[in-house]
């Protein structure tokens, strides 16, 4: 299997913008397969809103495994949602994935994890790839789109908050430090699901800002090679 078009990598012409905000709440969601509760129809937020170390104000997960310091702002990347508009045919829109920020102006294999950047009159650092999940593959009306996600390595990314602040669509994305150079998310993603990279899993436990739980998932899979829950999903990536 060839590797996935991760998007060009190449200097930055522009500085990177919030091309959206959005928050949610958990509502009651009526489709063909059910009623279901998430969060993940988000609102776009026009003006202003406070970024909190627990996230944006008015936004709150549904799932007890979403969330969290490590995870306080979900972010999606213009990038994607062209990619699968183009190559998939679809008709995705900012916010179709739930996330909080969609990022304009950069790909996803500009960002880092442990990047610590300034948007708007806050601080946020990068805390490692967005798994997808079958609410998010609900959402997107697709089945097989937690595959497609992955294997074409195009899954967003959490912040953690280091410093509150208050944030609006059109503030730029100003990367303040990078300290994992070779740490980008479409990386760990490689090393974790598509190309088992015993090397690449070992340089994950020193990169700083890397959330924890990715940390202990690439020593569980150095440990675990072929009984890992990442193993296991890439048989059905190809």
């Amino acid at each position: 299997m060839g590797r996935p078009d991760l998007g060009e990598k190449r200097p930055m012409k522009q500085t990177p913008v919030l091309n959206t905000v959005f928050t949610g709440q958990p509502q009651t969601i009526q489709d063909t397969r059910g009623t279901w509760t998430s969060s993940i129809y988000r609102q776009r937020v026009e003006g202003p809103v406070r970024l909190y170390m627990e996230g944006l104000e008015g936004d709150k997960v549904t799932q007890p495994y979403h969330g969290g310091l490590g995870a306080a702002v979900c972010v999606h990347l213009m990038d994607h949602y062209r990619f699968w508009n183009r190559v998939y045919d679809m008709e995705l829109q900012p916010g179709y994935v739930g996330e909080n920020f969609t990022l304009d102006g950069l790909t996803e294999a500009e960002v880092c994890a442990g990047d610590i950047v300034q948007v708007g009159t806050g601080v946020v650092q990068v805390s490692g790839p967005r798994i997808p999940c079958a609410n998010l593959a609900r959402r997107i009306g697709r089945p097989d789109w937690v595959r497609l996600t992955l294997r074409e390595n195009r899954t967003g990314f959490y912040l953690r908050v280091l410093e509150a602040g208050e944030v609006q669509a059109g503030d730029s994305w100003k990367l303040m430090q990078r300290l994992n150079p070779e740490g980008s998310n479409p990386e760990i993603n490689r090393a974790m699901f598509l190309e088992y990279d015993t090397e690449f899993l070992q340089k994950m436990q020193d990169m700083e800002g890397l959330e924890d739980w990715w940390k202990e998932q690439a020593l569980e899979r150095l440990a675990q090679r072929q009984e890992h829950w990442t193993a296991e999903l890439k048989e059905k990536l190809v």
